[in-house]
């Protein structure tokens, strides 16, 4: 099949707290598109400035986080005329904006967990054990999980570094997955099995002692509700190309979407890259799939 672009860029690095993951990522992503035959310009995005060489026809966006997944680099983008992977403006915005998504979520009767948002000097209304979101952020950044009263104000203080408001969402006690999705392909189903409890930066990120079961151990029903959950999700906040949605599962089998990662990572450690190993997609494969849904 002949590919729509041959000359493409990958944006990557950013200037956002998930900036060394994505260099990481875009790194991996150009070599997998180079693979797949494609002529690969690596961008180091450092400010909302950036150019894009001459010649470039389509842009593989692996900047995570802040202007990488709330549309700041679609935006530009989208001025250059260049068509790029992924969710576009405002689904980027919505996606990225956790607030935002509970909100386009809830309209669409998507389950999502009993929340609060909080600014400074407000009083907490739900009971613990809850977690603590900046809403505005990827990778867990400035997330905790609140058991006792005396881990509240420090994780409250910590999600402050990275915004004025904060998601308190009730904790979903049980197991956690996720689930990736490209070109309209529902991938096998991840689960994520932590030493810690929960799927924090360092568990992403950090250590090795995380485990991943891909295939996930569900009955067929469970799956199948899980990833049309999934399915619901993407459609519901107007994403496109790919992403990633995240899961808890009480142990009474009743579930609730944490979030849709736009941009999910590419790294190593990274979860859509082993669903789609599991589903039978090669890694440099992956790329060109998803480049090929690159437009405007």
């Amino acid at each position: 099949m002949k590919k729509p672009f041959k000359n493409v860029a990958v944006l990557k690095g950013g200037f956002s707290a998930e900036r060394e993951v994505s260099l990481e990522s875009g790194a991996a992503i150009a070599s997998g598109l180079r693979k797949a035959g494609y002529n690969v310009a690596e961008i180091d995005v450092t400010s909302s400035e950036f150019a894009v060489p001459a010649g470039i026809e389509a842009v593989f966006i692996a900047l995570h986080g802040t202007f990488g997944e709330d549309g700041g680099a679609q935006t530009r983008l989208t001025e250059f005329g260049l068509p790029y992977v992924g969710a576009d403006v405002e689904a980027s915005r919505r996606s990225f904006d956790k607030l935002l998504t509970e909100i386009r979520l809830r309209e669409a009767g998507v389950p999502v967990p009993e929340s609060e948002t909080l600014r400074r000097g407000d009083k907490r209304k739900l009971s613990l054990p809850v977690a603590v979101k900046p809403p505005r952020q990827g990778s867990s950044v400035g997330c905790s999980l609140v058991f006792n009263e005396a881990e509240w104000a420090p994780a409250l203080a910590d999600a402050f570094k990275y915004d004025d408001e904060i998601l308190v969402q009730r904790f979903i006690p049980g197991r956690e997955f996720t689930v990736g999705i490209v070109d309209g392909e529902v991938l096998p189903i991840v689960e994520i099995v932590t030493a810690a409890g929960w799927y924090d930066y360092t568990a992403k990120y950090k250590v090795d002692t995380t485990r991943y079961v891909i295939p996930a151990e569900l009955d067929a029903g469970t799956a199948a509700r899980m990833q049309a959950a999934t399915r619901k999700t993407f459609e519901a906040l107007g994403a496109r190309g790919f992403g990633r949605v995240d899961f808890r599962m009480t142990p009474e089998g009743e579930l609730f979407v944490l979030e849709l990662n736009t941009i999910p990572g590419f790294t190593s450690h990274s979860l859509l890259p082993k669903a789609a190993a599991a589903a039978g997609i090669e890694f440099s494969a992956l790329c060109d799939r998803i480049m090929k849904t690159a437009s405007l």
